[in-house]
């Protein structure tokens, strides 16, 4: 991977930066739990005096996965805010709530566990219907669980209504405690070729890094450094973004060859800065 360099830790890079963006699943944890050494490097990071965004695809607002962190062994305030997907997207609903006119439109929700977070407090109300829904949520996937012909049998009839979906997910490929199943980002991708149109929100897409670069004040981009496992989401939204990246090489890539990387930069029209094979110091 010609012009791409391999760093042996953050420790070597760490000073060029003002902040750093880090992906959750794949950098800092599995579905398992924490990655050896990863909170140690985190808080490292935090006392160095970064800024610092987890940022992560996941349908669930950002409340809900900082708590799970700090359950996980993460230590407290070594990070300055868990943005996630489904906060960006609660947002923008709650933004748009309004032009309901005040009736409440019949939401089908497809999350994980019964996760009911991704529109607790939203002017909806939940159908488990396609029949009937005037909006379709996909926050989360239980590809572990269910058939992807599950998931087509259930959104075919709002699919062909024409009803707008949005995936606060992007994420075609989740990590599970018995490996990889296929994620939200696939089922969105399945109600497309149903005939329905989705919103996509998330890595790699513009909503998340503009809410991030609020928050962080709008700093020089190139003082920014987003660290993923993904090119799909991580390298190539960090690439839109005009930010630095650092590809972290556990998670969905740990077995895959320098070929098959370079074929996915090609692929995906962006490579990282950098590539780091653990998220350590």
């Amino acid at each position: 991977m010609t012009g791409v360099e391999t760093i042996a830790g953050l420790g070597a890079i760490a000073d060029r930066y003002d902040a750093f963006l880090i992906d959750q699943f794949g950098v800092l944890r599995d579905g398992r739990g924490p990655y050896p050494g990863a909170a140690e490097t985190l808080a490292r990071l935090k006392d160095a005096g970064k800024r610092i965004i987890v940022l992560s695809n996941s349908g669930k607002r950002s409340a809900e996965n900082d708590r799970r962190l700090v359950e996980l062994g993460f230590v407290a305030g070594s990070w300055d805010w868990f943005l996630t997907s489904g906060e960006v997207a609660w947002q923008i609903l709650r933004r748009e709530g309004g032009a309901g006119g005040g009736t409440a439109r019949k939401c089908l929700l497809i999350s994980r566990d019964h996760d009911l977070s991704p529109i607790k407090g939203l002017d909806l109300e939940r159908t488990d219907s396609g029949a009937d829904a005037d909006v379709v949520l996909l926050s989360a996937s239980e590809g572990d669980v269910h058939l992807l012909s599950y998931y087509a049998v259930l959104l075919a009839p709002a699919a062909a209504r024409g009803v707008p979906c949005l995936c606060t997910n992007p994420d075609k490929v989740m990590l599970t405690t018995a490996g990889t199943a296929f994620g939200a980002g696939r089922i969105a991708e399945l109600y497309e070729e149903l005939g329905g149109s989705v919103r996509w929100i998330g890595k790699p897409f513009a909503d998340i890094y503009s809410f991030a670069l609020d928050f962080l004040g709008h700093p020089d981009p190139a003082r920014v450094c987003a660290i993923g496992d993904s090119i799909e989401h991580d390298i190539a939204g960090a690439t839109g973004a005009g930010l630095h990246s650092v590809l972290v090489t556990t998670g969905i890539l740990q077995h895959a060859s320098n070929e098959e990387r370079s074929r996915l930069f090609a692929e995906h029209g962006a490579s990282p800065d950098f590539i780091l094979p653990k998220f350590l110091w």
